[in-house]
């Protein structure tokens, strides 16, 4: 396993704003969905495009010369919490070279809900102009877990090797995301908040409850001495499933 240069490279703050704009206008180039800075479409296949493009400006070909394994690219409209993520066996340090399995998965929706929220989004500590952009930097946060995952068999964005390397490498100053997420949209939209009391009508009944969850829905529990959910203190509850435009406040 060749892992020299890899692990160590280095790029000024003003390198890598090149790069990832010179990454930028060829992936636009070469993308059949993706023509702006504003992500209204994409595939599996844009991935694929995406990562040879920094395997070319950042690491040099590295693994287009030396990777033996297995890479894949997915996109996903389920994920939640995190804007990406990097998906292995967790018998990894069991695996040959050529055995290594590596997939990385982006959450779409948070790019296509970029403009949902009228504010500042921050990603990696860096504040982004576009949804491309906060793709692309959500992106190269994912490249340092794969990268840590085929050097080291383990990756933790919390540890300093990481921070280290996502730091030298995209001059990331943070990893986490401020991206909006539907909870934040719903909120801004309906007004609608977890642990909110609310209202709404079914077969003509009246139920009265609290917000436990917000999704594509709101999860709303319902006191009911028939429930099969209890709180702390004994009280028990019906879970009920509701349109947000159906609920009262």
């Amino acid at each position: 396993m060749i892992i020299e240069g890899i692990k160590d490279l280095k790029y000024y703050d003003s390198e890598i704003i090149i790069k990832r704009n010179n990454i930028r206008n060829m992936f636009i180039s070469k993308s059949k969905n993706v023509k702006t800075g504003d992500i209204q479409c994409m595939s599996n296949d844009d991935l694929k495009i995406l990562f040879h493009l920094y395997d070319e400006e950042f690491f040099n070909f590295y693994f287009r010369r030396n990777f033996k394994g297995t890479l894949k690219f997915s996109l996903s409209t389920r994920m939640t919490s995190a804007a990406g993520k990097t998906i292995y066996s967790r018998k990894i340090k069991l695996l040959e070279e050529s055995e290594e399995t590596y997939e990385i998965r982006m959450g779409i929706k948070f790019f296509f809900q970029y403009y949902k929220v009228e504010r500042d989004k921050i990603v990696s500590g860096i504040k982004t102009k576009d949804s491309l952009e906060a793709f692309q930097i959500v992106f190269e946060h994912e490249l340092c877990h794969l990268i840590e995952l085929h050097l080291y068999k383990e990756s933790s964005c919390k540890k300093i090797r990481f921070k280290t390397m996502v730091h030298n490498m995209f001059y990331h100053t943070d990893v986490v995301h401020q991206l909006p997420s539907q909870k934040e949209i719903i909120s801004q939209e309906y007004g609608l908040k977890i642990g909110q009391k609310v209202s709404f009508l079914n077969d003509g009944n009246k139920y009265n409850g609290f917000i436990y969850k917000i999704n594509k829905r709101a999860t709303v529990m319902v006191k009911d001495n028939k429930g099969t959910y209890r709180d702390d203190i004994g009280n028990k509850y019906s879970k009920w499933y509701v349109q947000f435009g159906k609920l009262n406040y």
